[in-house]
């Protein structure tokens, strides 16, 4: 993704610390106490990229950091990664399903799991799932598709995601 973002070296360096902070906290190097104040900063940095792609990279940098916040930014991270990748490869009509699939096919079994627990997209009215920006257009496209296909791995558990 961060191939994608150019911006200021200030907006560049706040994109990049907000990776590793995530990735911190994953391996937990830090606790959600830590991260909650700082959630917002790639957000930010994306009103300062040069293309489309990378605001929507650094936004998916940002949904990725707001994790400790609220497990459900991970959905958010993931479809604007899927917007990224499609604003990057216009003429590849694919890129999205193969993002998806990429996505989908590293996510462990405890995380499925988890992702699971949230509710359906747009079914709370409240948080990042409610009826907000992340419930609408591609985004809540790509948010829906997820859910269903980790949903259907549940019915089928000896299933290839994304056959």
């Amino acid at each position: 993704m961060l191939v994608l973002f150019e911006a200021e070296p200030i907006a560049e360096e706040q994109v990049r610390d907000a990776v590793a902070r995530a990735r911190a906290y994953g391996n937990g190097q830090s606790t959600a106490a830590d991260e909650i104040g700082k959630r917002l900063v790639a957000v930010k940095a994306a009103s300062a990229a040069t293309t489309p792609a990378g605001a929507a990279a650094a936004r998916a940098v940002g949904q990725a950091s707001a994790v400790a916040h609220m497990g459900a930014h991970a959905l958010g991270a993931a479809a604007y990664a899927a917007k990224a990748v499609s604003l990057a490869n216009p003429a590849r009509p694919d890129a999205v399903q193969d993002e998806l699939r990429w996505q989908l096919a590293r996510l462990t079994d405890g995380e499925k799991a988890v992702l699971r627990l949230l509710p359906p997209l747009g079914a709370d009215e409240s948080g990042p799932l409610g009826n907000g920006l992340l419930s609408r257009g591609f985004l809540g496209s790509v948010i829906r598709e997820i859910q269903d296909r980790i949903c259907q791995e549940c019915s089928q558990p000896d299933a290839v995601v994304g056959s």
